[in-house]
């Protein structure tokens, strides 16, 4: 089943310059549904992100993944991550990167082979089980790193900007194969991106931020029907939406 994730009124401020990142941010995710954030680089985005993930503390507020801290929840299995770097171990072959969240949580791979097989070839990269990562190409490499944060069989997936050293046309392919990958698990997914075209193209709903402190200025719906393919790109509605949303960012970056 997946996980609803709840953000009630969080506060992060790191202590080295005195930076507020967030403060009085409440977010709700209902189960299966994906989020994207977007917002100035600074505003919290990451940060919110890491939160959610148990990689660091609120300092006020909680977080709660299906009713569970965090860090209980990621140790159980029920979390995926993705960042821009893939982080591919370069001395393991595809099909070992991708069973390497087993092996930390204490799974048998030989159990899991099926599994890894299916995960592989999902992400479109049959028959390159044995390659390493250097003998990939960044797209591959990042499909890779999206293969393994789901071996686990996770009910949360987190994206923190996981195509944003890629080129435009192979960004744009990544984000087409993310909604496709996305709609075979259906898992409760947060993407934080500064690509208003990603956002909109994969999200349910977007979550606009906005800096000095961190907090969310607007949550806007994606009313465009699923599934969705390259033709929606083409779309006026959907480039009337970008615009708007790009009009609401404007504003919240020239404050900065």
């Amino acid at each position: 089943m997946d996980a609803e994730i709840e953000v009630r009124d969080v506060a992060r401020r790191y202590q080295k310059g005195g930076v507020q990142a967030l403060e009085g941010v409440s977010l709700r995710l209902a189960p299966g549904t994906f989020t994207a954030v977007i917002g100035p680089s600074g505003c919290g985005k990451s940060t919110l992100l890491k939160l959610i993930a148990g990689l660091e503390a609120p300092d006020a507020g909680e977080v709660r993944l299906a009713g569970q801290p965090p860090e209980a929840f990621r140790a159980g299995g029920g979390l995926g991550i993705a960042f821009q770097d893939a982080a591919l171990l370069p001395w393991r072959s595809v099909e070992a990167n991708v069973a390497f969240p087993l092996q930390v949580l204490g799974r048998s791979r030989r159990a899991h082979a099926a599994r890894i097989r299916e995960l592989i070839a999902l992400v479109g990269l049959e028959g390159r089980e044995g390659a390493l990562p250097g003998q990939l190409s960044g797209g591959m490499r990042q499909r890779v790193a999206i293969a393994r944060a789901l071996v686990s069989d996770p009910q949360v997936l987190l994206l923190d900007e996981p195509f944003a050293a890629l080129d435009q046309i192979l960004r744009r392919t990544m984000t087409i194969e993310l909604q496709r990958i996305w709609a075979e698990r259906r898992i409760t997914t947060l993407l934080v991106t500064h690509g208003i075209e990603e956002a909109v193209f994969l999200a349910d709903q977007v979550v606009i931020m906005q800096g000095g402190p961190g907090r969310i200025a607007a949550i806007v719906p994606v009313p465009f029907a699923r599934p969705r393919g390259p033709e929606l790109f083409a779309d006026p509605a959907f480039h009337a939406l970008c615009e708007s949303l790009m009009a609401q960012l404007a504003p919240i970056a020239d404050s900065r």
